[in-house]
């Protein structure tokens, strides 16, 4: 059934859904990576979780950048100018960054919950927004 449907599939959609596929696996372990430093100081370490978040964006981003730009979005686009690539990615980096921040804010500041709150937006909605970004921009 499923060998069916993906041979029925054009090039390009089946090169999405191999893509999507890749940024699913190497996407939850550098989403996984990014919480984990998150939690750890804000929680254990009692570090403003704002301030924590930036720790695991800093960390995630290197990781993600080496990850997506050498296995994820392998063979799709071109890979010939580093600054374009690299700063297309910062500024998708930086919107992701905003995006987590702003789910942060939001649910241990507006709403004044636990510091786990904002961990399913930053682990679900972030990544999604982020993927498309990084496919119809960054390594196009």
């Amino acid at each position: 059934m499923y060998r069916t449907l993906i041979s029925r599939l054009e090039d390009h959609h089946l090169q999405t859904l191999v893509h999507l596929i890749r940024y699913v696996v190497s996407g939850a372990f550098v989403t996984s990576v990014h919480l984990l430093i998150y939690w750890l100081a804000a929680q254990p370490l009692r570090i403003a979780p704002l301030i924590a978040n930036v720790i695991a964006q800093v960390v995630s981003t290197t990781l993600g950048y080496n990850i997506h730009s050498r296995w994820t979005f392998r063979g799709h686009g071109r890979r010939d100018n580093l600054a374009r690539t690299g700063g297309r990615f910062i500024v998708v980096t930086a919107f992701g960054f905003v995006l987590n921040s702003f789910w942060v804010w939001l649910f241990t500041g507006l709403l004044h919950g636990a510091v786990w709150w904002p961990m399913p937006a930053i682990a679900i909605l972030t990544p999604l927004a982020v993927f498309w970004l990084n496919r119809l921009w960054v390594f196009s």
